[in-house]
C-alpha cells in the first residue's frame, strides 16, 4: 500500500505541477479560464488526492493502534510525522475552500465570481500548507521510489517546487488586486 501511495503521491504532484502552471496563467490573465484541459485536470487530481488521503487516514489509524497498543505515544520524536499528517489535512480543508471558490457561479461552471480578502487569504494558506507538505515528505517518497542518492535531487526539487508556489502565491495576489480594481 505504501508503494502505491508513493506512485499516487508522484501522480498528484505531477497534476498539481500543471495545475498550478496554467493556473497562475489564467490568474495573471495570460490565458482564458474555462479549458476543458484544466477542468479534466482539476478532476483527475481531486480524486487521486482523495483516493492518497483515504490511504493517509488508514496509515495515520494504524500508527495510533500502534501507539496505543504499545503505551509509548513519542510525540517529541515523532514531530514530523505529525507535521506530514496535520499538513496534509490541512490541505484538504484548504482544497474544499478552492473548490467552493470556484463553483459560485450555480450554472456548472468553475469561475471565480467573488475574490475578497477570505477567498484570498484561504488560497495563500492552501499554497503553505502544500508548501510544507511536499517539503517534508519528498525524502520518504524518494526512499519508498528506490532512490539510492536524492540529497541534491530533494533540493533542487523544493528550490522548484518552492519557486512555483511563489509565482502561484504572486498570481493569486494579482487576481486580488485586478479583481478588486
Amino acid at each position: 500500500m505504501r508503494k502505491f501511495n508513493a506512485i499516487l503521491s508522484m501522480a498528484v504532484l505531477a497534476l498539481f505541477l500543471f495545475h498550478v502552471i496554467a493556473g497562475s496563467f489564467q490568474l495573471f490573465g495570460a490565458s482564458a479560464g474555462g479549458s476543458v484541459i484544466m477542468k479534466a485536470d482539476a478532476f483527475l487530481m481531486l480524486g487521486a488526492v482523495v483516493l492518497h488521503a483515504v490511504i493517509g487516514i488508514k496509515l495515520t489509524v494504524d500508527t495510533l493502534a500502534a501507539m496505543k497498543k504499545s503505551g509509548k505515544g513519542y510525540l517529541r520524536e515523532n514531530k514530523l510525522f505529525w507535521i506530514r499528517r496535520i499538513s496534509g489535512f490541512a490541505i484538504m480543508l484548504f482544497i474544499a475552500s478552492h473548490v467552493i471558490i470556484f463553483l459560485g457561479s450555480g450554472d456548472g461552471a468553475f469561475r471565480l465570481n467573488l475574490f475578497d480578502v477570505p477567498q484570498l487569504v484561504s488560497s495563500l494558506l492552501l499554497v503553505l500548507s502544500v508548501l510544507v507538505h511536499v517539503v517534508t515528505n519528498i525524502r520518504p517518497l524518494m526512499l519508498a521510489l528506490g532512490a539510492r542518492s536524492i540529497g541534491e535531487f530533494i533540493t533542487d526539487a523544493a528550490f522548484i517546487l518552492s519557486l512555483l508556489l511563489l509565482v502561484s502565491g504572486a498570481a493569486f495576489v494579482v487576481y486580488f488586486i485586478r479583481w478588486s480594481v
